[in-house]
């Protein structure tokens, strides 16, 4: 998809995240010559036109002090699947809950919620408060902790063709 000269330098102006400040729309705009209203404007067109997915916040949460995030897998019954990660979602420390497909006989689990806590034994905590909530629906489960911090990146321009890269 072209690109035109102003989306470049305004991916070019947040692609690294936008400013730490009380008013970051009017910050970039600043940059560019343009409102804060403008920036809001292009960057709603190019979520509907599909070029931006979402526009969101990545907490580092090492640096919060959740230094014990883990993955809780979940084997529920496909029936009662979605309705249960509803309820999952709306719990405090989970951050993301998904269903996913189970690829059998290896991988049994089709619900993923991402538990944070400062410590392993708070998220083994939360994760019992999940399994008491599924109740009956749950027939497994197991928590995979995080063993490295991988890099989070958003929006960036590729290479000197300007178009852009996931």
């Amino acid at each position: 998809m072209a690109l035109s000269d102003f989306d470049r330098a305004l991916v070019r102006a947040t692609q690294s995240g936008l400013p730490l400040v009380p008013r970051p729309y009017e910050a970039v705009g600043a940059t560019l010559g343009v409102s804060g209203e403008r920036v809001r404007e292009r960057l709603r067109e190019m979520i509907d036109e599909g070029l931006v997915r979402r526009i969101g916040a990545v907490p580092n949460h090492y640096r919060l002090g959740y230094v014990a995030n883990g993955m809780s897998v979940w084997d529920v019954d496909d029936d009662h699947v979605d309705a249960c990660a509803r309820r999952i979602a709306e719990l405090p420390g989970v951050s993301h809950c998904y269903r996913r497909p189970r690829r059998l006989p290896l991988w049994r689990y089709n619900l993923f919620a991402m538990l944070h806590g400062t410590t392993r034994a708070s998220v083994e905590r939360q994760a019992e408060r999940v399994a008491a909530l599924l109740g009956e629906h749950v027939r497994a489960h197991e928590i995979l902790y995080s063993t490295a911090i991988l890099k989070k990146t958003g929006l960036r321009l590729a290479g000197r063709t300007d178009s852009i890269a996931g």
